[in-house]
């Protein structure tokens, strides 16, 4: 019998969670909570088409590998420093349990700023989805290893019909293949093992090669310098998205902006067939 991993605990607590959100609800129809008129919607993908490496700052307040991440952290002020040095969209954890985060956060940095906001949680279930809209999200993420096949598909499309990108995440060969065979676009690599929480930004290099053109690519977790950019450039990335560096940074808005000028400055090549190692 396996070992219970630090995915399958976040898993089982959110399953739980959602239930009680929808019982406090109290609707047999998720759809009724969405408003009208809806937040106009800001196109996440056409936002990452830039060229080079395109940032997506996050908004976090804790992890469960590290604790608190910036003490304090005031979401608005945050999603303003981001976007005025140049990221291309954001990134809200909403979770509570184990990133301290909400949908307040979501709502205040999508008030704050002119760019798309993902909701990074572990959407499971058509009434986050709907949850997600509701509240101004432009994008929900949907990680492959927390859903079977026909969630994945379910929650992609639905997200699709309320005017939502899905960023599906991957973080190895098989889950990439079931992310193709759903039509997934943008993808997200996770470079952090959501199992193990270990973080290796080969994994991106190792599995860009293998994702057709005309595909977005969003390179996850592990980027940190000027240096990691240049390998996500050169790999044929489009863009990259940023947490736990920018927001333990002295200066996030400086930091931000130091990524953004990496993501531009080398010409963008396309990429090769083989992965890339380390320079």
């Amino acid at each position: 019998m396996q070992a219970e991993t630090v995915l399958d605990r976040i898993v089982a607590h959110k399953r739980q969670e959602i239930q009680r959100r929808k019982e406090a609800a109290g609707r047999g129809e998720a759809q009724a909570a969405l408003p009208a008129p809806l937040n106009a919607h800001r196109d996440f993908s056409a936002a990452l088409r830039a060229p080079g490496v395109s940032l997506i700052a996050e908004i976090k307040r804790a992890s469960p590998s590290r604790g608190s991440l910036r003490p304090g952290l005031d979401a608005r002020a945050l999603a303003e420093a981001y976007a005025v040095n140049g990221a291309s969209a954001m990134s809200v954890l909403t979770d509570a349990r184990f990133f301290r985060g909400s949908l307040d956060d979501l709502s205040a940095a999508r008030r704050a700023t002119p760019v798309p906001v993902l909701r990074k949680d572990f959407i499971l279930d058509p009434f986050q989805v709907y949850e997600s809209r509701a509240v101004g999200a432009d994008a929900i993420l949907l990680i492959v290893a927390a859903l079977d096949d026909d969630e994945l598909q379910t929650l992609q499309a639905l997200a699709r019909d309320l005017g939502m990108a899905a960023l599906v995440e991957v973080h190895d060969d098989s889950e990439l293949k079931r992310a193709l065979a759903a039509g997934a676009s943008p993808i997200g690599i996770n470079n952090r093992n959501l199992h193990t929480l270990e973080v290796c930004l080969d994994t991106t290099l190792a599995l860009r090669p293998r994702i057709p053109e005309g595909v977005i690519v969003v390179a996850e977790s592990g980027i940190h310098t000027a240096s990691d950019v240049a390998r996500l450039v050169d790999a044929g990335v489009d863009a990259m998205l940023v947490g736990t560096a920018l927001v333990t940074a002295a200066d996030p808005g400086a930091y931000a902006q130091a990524l953004v000028r990496a993501g531009k400055a080398v010409p963008r090549r396309r990429p090769s067939s083989e992965p890339k190692g380390d320079r």
